[in-house]
């Protein structure tokens, strides 16, 4: 009995001590786990799920959807975009900027070199130049030298002249002789007067000798060299001191070169020119500069730059062209900062770039702008705006300006930012477009020649063809003819535009060229068209200010265009034909002026 109770108490006992075991085992891991997993659904319901557009990150909302810009699927935001983007910033996934060709470099300082090219001329050098005059009044019987381009060594007899004076001038020298024992004084003034004649000691005691007058006197070579210039004939009478020819010693010759004024701060006196002849295939020549003129030709707009060249075998000759190159520098500076051109946007006013930031949350780009210095060729000299070591978009500029524009972020054209414009204005909203008011740059009409028209009238041609390529949205067409007028905007003659005609034209002209600029490697029509609408201003002023066409231009208007801005056009017909939108909206548009 006493065993059987023991048992029980045992039996209970360890049952007990099971069940305190498993309370402690499983009873505090489920409430811990209960206790994570209230958390955890306390932290879902306490954070809200942010949607955004894989295409423009700014936008950010709390429920699915479309884009309000691009219409496309909103996705859920990543949990590890902790880091807070610039608001202005262009965010772009690595898919998206390899499909727009967006390349990057780091900037870097190097020293400013520029291979500068010149075109010029060889010349006689001026300071070989010389006219050979007679001494002797009288007439010309002879002439030993009949041609122009004949070489001639100094000493020789070039021509004869009869002069009676210096017939005279003998018989007095030997009646002089007679006496010269009583008046030695008289006898030597008859012969100082024969040497006034440039007559020589041994020509005037062969004179003597012979006892009777010389009628013909030679006129001697003062220097060797080539005749240039012939300027009497046989027959002719001269005076005393009149030149006869002019001879050029061309042992050393100049080879005068032109300096644009866009090229001034890199040519300096000393610089070394390395320049070929076309007329000597192989031969290269090298000089330095000598000479720099210190002003402008006001009919060329360049300045010459000397150089000085021993002239071997006679090998340049006068008026021969040649093409020179100078490896110029500037002065180095502690922050020569460097870019490709490509890297650069301009607006006429501004130059930005894009520099490229990488976080966390993945690569952005933010506009910035810069100060140019001079051109390198393919590069620029950043004066300011940028440090040495940032990375910035060296290729797809467009493509982030673009994404910049679209999203209402500054941009080049924009650099404030602005709300995002996804269509047209239907809704009776007034903006500035609606009343076809367009802000216009002032001209002021300037008269220029009839040359200068006939020189402009080109630029017409591949305009109109740009605006017809746009009409019927044929984008290689298009971009074509953009390029074939910026190729015939650098041939206009500028020396056709003198006074204040000059100026305008620079102006104009400039406008044009920035505007111009990068058509090349524009990659859709939209961009086409952003810059047609900037030529197409230019066009307009430049056809106010000149008027160089006889027939009768229209400027035309879209308001719908550029954002319901509204954008103008040239056109030589009235019937509106509208570039920016193409087929979708061929008629949309008005005449709001004639240019007679």
């Amino acid at each position: 009995m006493n065993t059987n109770k023991k048992i029980v108490i045992v039996a209970l006992s360890t049952l007990a001590i099971g069940l305190l075991l498993g309370w402690l085992i499983f009873g505090g891991s489920s409430s811990e786990s209960k206790m994570d997993d209230e958390h955890q659904h306390t932290t879902e319901i306490a954070g809200e799920t942010v949607w955004t557009c894989s295409m423009h990150p700014q936008i950010r909302q709390s429920e699915p959807g479309d884009c309000p810009i691009c219409g496309m699927d909103l996705i859920p935001l990543e949990d590890d975009q902790n880091e807070v983007l610039d608001p202005m910033a262009v965010s772009m996934s690595p898919t998206a900027m390899q499909l727009a060709d967006i390349r990057t470099a780091a900037v870097g300082t190097m020293d400013p070199v520029k291979s500068v090219r010149l075109n010029g001329k060889v010349q006689e050098d001026e300071r070989l130049v010389f006219s050979q005059s007679s001494h002797i009044p009288g007439r010309i019987e002879k002439l030993m030298v009949n041609f122009t381009g004949e070489f001639v060594r100094k000493g020789q007899a070039i021509a004869y002249i009869y002069s009676p004076d210096l017939v005279t001038a003998q018989e007095e020298l030997f009646e002089a002789q007679k006496i010269k024992d009583t008046q030695p004084q008289l006898f030597n003034s008859a012969k100082e007067k024969l040497k006034n004649w440039k007559l020589s000691d041994s020509q005037v005691e062969q004179i003597l000798k012979v006892g009777t007058p010389k009628e013909e006197f030679a006129v001697q070579a003062d220097v060797s060299g080539y005749v240039t210039e012939k300027m009497v004939n046989l027959g002719d009478y001269i005076r005393k001191g009149e030149a006869i020819y002019e001879i050029a010693d061309l042992s050393k010759v100049w080879v005068l070169f032109d300096v644009y004024e866009s090229d001034m701060p890199w040519i300096k006196k000393g610089d070394k020119v390395n320049f070929t002849v076309a007329s000597l295939p192989g031969e290269t020549f090298e000089g330095k500069i000598t000479f720099l003129d210190p002003v402008i030709d006001p009919k060329t707009r360049v300045a010459k730059a000397r150089v000085e060249v021993p002239n071997k075998d006679n090998q340049l000759k006068p008026e021969m062209f040649a093409s020179g190159t100078v490896e110029a520098t500037l002065p180095k500076k502690s922050n020569n900062i460097v870019v490709p051109k490509t890297a650069v946007m301009w607006t006429g006013k501004r130059s930005v770039v894009y520099v490229k930031n990488t976080t966390s949350s993945g690569v952005s780009f933010m506009m910035r702008d810069v100060t140019l210095g001079p051109g390198l060729g393919d590069s620029f000299i950043v004066e300011s705006g940028l440090e040495e070591g940032e990375e910035i978009a060296v290729n797809g500029t467009f493509s982030i300006d673009a994404a910049a524009q679209l999203s209402g972020k500054a941009s080049m054209m924009n650099p404030e930012g602005g709300p995002a414009m996804t269509g047209h204005n239907h809704g009776g909203m007034d903006t500035p477009a609606s009343s076809g008011q367009v802000k216009k740059k002032e001209t002021k009409p300037v008269s220029i020649s009839q040359k200068a028209k006939e020189a402009l009238r080109p630029l017409y041609t591949e305009y109109l063809k740009f605006k017809d390529a746009l009409t019927a949205d044929e984008f290689d067409q298009a971009q074509k003819a953009a390029s074939d007028l910026k190729t015939t905007l650098d041939k206009v003659n500028m020396a056709a535009f003198t006074g204040e005609s000059h100026n305008a034209w620079m102006s104009h002209s400039s406008d044009l060229k920035n505007a111009l600029q990068h058509v090349q490697h524009l990659k859709t029509i939209a961009e086409l068209r952003t810059t047609f609408q900037q030529v197409s201003e230019g066009m307009i002023a430049m056809t106010k200010a000149f008027k160089p066409m006889d027939q009768t231009l229209y400027v035309q208007f879209c308001p719908m265009a550029d954002d319901n801005k509204g954008a103008n056009w040239l056109s030589t017909e009235e019937e509106i034909r509208n570039p920016y939108f193409g087929e979708s909206m061929l008629t949309c548009g008005e005449v709001q002026e004639n240019i007679k």
